[in-house]
Order: C-alpha cells, then sequence, then structure tokens
C-alpha cells in the first residue's frame, strides 16, 4: 500500500491497527503524541535560542554600542602611540647648547589631522572610509605628543594635570548620560553651535592680532590667547577656558547620543567608525582646552 512506505503511517499508534479505518481512540492517541513530540522540540529550540550568545555587530551587520567602544578604544590606542613618537620627536633636539624643542610635530600633526578630519566629514556620506580615520588618529597622536612636551618643557607636571582632569570630565559627562540626567536638545544645541560660531571668530581675531603684532613679546598667554587681558580681575583666557571645556563636554553629549542614535536605528556596523571618529575629535578637543586653561592659571600665578 502507498500509505505503507511514509513513516508516519509507521508510528506504533497505526500498526496496531489493521487495515481499514483507523478507530477514533487510535486517532486521538496518534495525535496526542505528535503534538508532545512538537512541543519538546520547540521547546528544546527555544532554550537553545536562549541559551546562545546575542549576535553581535558581525552577525547582524548593524551598529552596536559594543562595537562602537572597540573601535575607539583601537583609535585612541593608535593615537598614544604617535603621541609617544611626538613626544620623543619633540624633545629631541633640546640639548645644553639648543634648550628649544622643536614644533615640527605640533604642525605636522596639526595640519595633517585637520584636512583628514575635513575629508572624513564630508565624504562620510557616502561612504566611511576607516583608512582615513585611522591616519586622521595617527596625525592627531603626533599634534598631541609634541604639543604636550612643549607645554611639559615649560611647565613641568602639566600633562599629567591635563590627562586627569580631561578624563574627569568625559567619565563624569558619560555617567550623567548613562543614567539619562544629561541629554542633548534642540534648544541647548542652538545655544551651542552659536557659542562655537562665537568661539571661531574670537580665535581668528587672536590669530590676525598676533600676526600684526598686537601682543606685546612674552605675552598673551599659551596659543597667543588674551589670558593677560582681565575681567573683574579674572584672566579673559580662565573665563573663556571654563566656557569652553563646557562647550566640549556638550559636545561629548552630543557624540554620545549619535552613537545611540545608530544604534536605535540599526545603522550599518560600518558607522561605528564616525562615532569614534566623533569622540575622538572631542576628547582631542577637550585636552587641548584644558592643557591651555592649566597653563594660563600657572603663568599668572
Amino acid at each position: 500500500m502507498a500509505s505503507s512506505s511514509n513513516p508516519a503511517f509507521r508510528h506504533p499508534a497505526f500498526q496496531e491497527q489493521r487495515p481499514g479505518l483507523t478507530p477514533p481512540a487510535a486517532q486521538t492517541q496518534f495525535a496526542a503524541t505528535t503534538a508532545q513530540s512538537v512541543d519538546v522540540a520547540a521547546q528544546a529550540q527555544l532554550e537553545g535560542a536562549f541559551a546562545a550568545p546575542a549576535a553581535g555587530a558581525v552577525q547582524t551587520g548593524r551598529m552596536t554600542v559594543e562595537d562602537t567602544v572597540v573601535k575607539t578604544l583601537a583609535l585612541f590606542g593608535i593615537l598614544l602611540v604617535t603621541a609617544v613618537v611626538g613626544w620623543i620627536w619633540t624633545m629631541s633636539p633640546v640639548t645644553a647648547a639648543n634648550p628649544v624643542p622643536t614644533m615640527m610635530p605640533w604642525i605636522i600633526g596639526a595640519m595633517g589631522g585637520f584636512v583628514l578630519a575635513m575629508v572624513v566629514t564630508f565624504t562620510s556620506r557616502k561612504k566611511v572610509r576607516p583608512g582615513l580615520i585611522f591616519g586622521y588618529a595617527a596625525f592627531e597622536g603626533l599634534f598631541i605628543g609634541g604639543i604636550s612636551a612643549f607645554f611639559e618643557f615649560i611647565w613641568p607636571g602639566i600633562v599629567m594635570q591635563a590627562t586627569l582632569a580631561t578624563l574627569s570630565v568625559v567619565g563624569v559627562t558619560l555617567a550623567l548620560f548613562a543614567s539619562g540626567k544629561v541629554r542633548a536638545s534642540a534648544k541647548a544645541t542652538k545655544i551651542f553651535m552659536i557659542a562655537m560660531v562665537g568661539y571661531l571668530v574670537f580665535s581668528l581675531i587672536n590669530v590676525v592680532m598676533m600676526m600684526f603684532g598686537a601682543f606685546p613679546a612674552g605675552s598673551g598667554g599659551p596659543f597667543g590667547m588674551l589670558s593677560n587681558y582681565s575681567i573683574a580681575g579674572i584672566p579673559l583666557g580662565v573665563i573663556i577656558g571654563v566656557l569652553v571645556v563646557i562647550m566640549a563636554a556638550y559636545s561629548l553629549v552630543l557624540d554620545f547620543d549619535s552613537v545611540q542614535q545608530g544604534v536605535r536605528n540599526g545603522a550599518p556596523r560600518e558607522y561605528g567608525w564616525l562615532g569614534a571618529f566623533g569622540i575622538m575629535v572631542t576628547v582631542v578637543w577637550l585636552y587641548i582646552e584644558i592643557l591651555r586653561l592649566i597653563a594660563i592659571l600657572r603663568g599668572n600665578n
């Protein structure tokens, strides 16, 4: 018979019956046994799914917070390596006969980092290129290492102070964001953009004043800022420095929010590099501003 070749029909409940119509009792027993087998298999499959590790960015091809953190740490690893190179390079010509560090790593790093940052920013909408972001991290390392060595040569201990202060600001900002106590808002972002434009204009004016010799020799403070001008006895550079540190902290909030939005919207995995890039840009900016602020405070004491 055709039915005898079907494994389902070789079930014990079926084999007990002779050719002919299957009694209702046998049908019920067969259905119950089959349903029980299906339930056990489904339960085992469900338990296996829960026991298996959660799918990560590699499996899903989507951006995740964990994957973005790994990318961020990788970029900072590159930055630290080239920062050591920049530090050694800056201090290499210092001798008893020539007690002046070179500014070459600082200049090369700043120029290279600026160019690559612009390229990454304006091309990322079409395609994310991690290689360019790696290059940015390398140039920023030269810049950070060179400028840190230069400041350390003038104010011993300032690099450790600036590093600890930067880590503190980043840690507090991240904790407040993770707890939900600080969030990006349209109004705050608008104020931030206006303040950024004002700061850029201020910086441009000071650069022009430096070029035309508006600052007397030995004045102007770090980077030629107006640190010797005071408001109510407080150096203008300190006031501006504190405001810029607050701006950089809010910029970190925007970076964290951008990563969170990317994860929530299921952005492709490669966009994690952009999240890491944004965080690095802001942390470097924050470190430089804190370094300059401490230098102004130490220079006025």
